[in-house]
This record gives C-alpha cells, structure tokens and sequence, in this order.
C-alpha cells in the first residue's frame, strides 16, 4: 500500500483518528481516573463502604466514557451512527441480563433458604 492510499485511507468519513494530543489526553484521563479510587481504598479517606464503593463504580464508568471517546473514537457521527446504536443495544441487554440474574437470585435466596425460626424446629 502506498503513501498516498495510506493516508487516504485514513481520510475517509467515519474512520476517524485520533492526534497524538487526544491519546496523551485519554491515556491522562485514564491513569488519574485509576489513581483516584486506588487512593481511596488504600487510605481509607471515606469511612464508609457505600460511598466508597460508589466512588469506585463512578470513576470505573467514567472511565469506560473515556475509552469510548478518545481510544475506540466513538461519537453520533462514526459509521453514520450505527456504532452508538449498537453501543446503546448492548447496554440495554447488559442491564436486563444483570437485572434479571439479581432478581432471579434474590427471589431463589428468600423462597429456598430456611430461615432460623425454621431451623429450630427441625428434628
């Protein structure tokens, strides 16, 4: 492939690349996005684990933004969309999936364990 098919190629609408600048940015993004719950969880800053918790999940689905954004070069206009409705597709599967294994779980732990009340008054 020559120079010129090279760059055309990489020219075309709806392949976009990023700069070097939009890498370094995302690969800032992602190091301080990495840093910040680490920190969290080793110094024990917030005291609770909820929040905690919560703080990690914030900084692990931002950080999923960046990739989207700056790595895999996703946004309305790529593929004339088709990317972002295939993005949105999986999320809605992956939310059902996940609610339903959790709903499913719940009901089978409250309607197949004994409760000790139960226990005691077993032979």
């Amino acid at each position: 492939m020559s120079t010129d098919a090279h760059a055309d190629h990489h020219a075309e609408p709806g392949h976009p690349h990023g700069s070097l600048r939009s890498y370094m940015t995302g690969f800032a993004l992602s190091v301080i996005l990495t840093a910040i719950p680490f920190w969290l969880v080793m110094s024990g800053l917030i005291e609770s684990k909820q929040l905690t918790a919560f703080a990690v999940v914030a900084s692990a689905v931002a950080q999923i933004i960046v990739h989207m954004i700056y790595f895999l070069h996703m946004n309305g206009r790529s593929e004339g969309g088709w990317t972002m409705m295939a993005l949105v597709f999986t999320i809605i599967v992956v939310v059902i999936a996940l609610a339903g294994s959790l709903w499913v779980m719940y009901h089978l732990n409250t309607n197949m364990m004994p409760s000790v009340h139960d226990m005691r008054q077993m032979p």
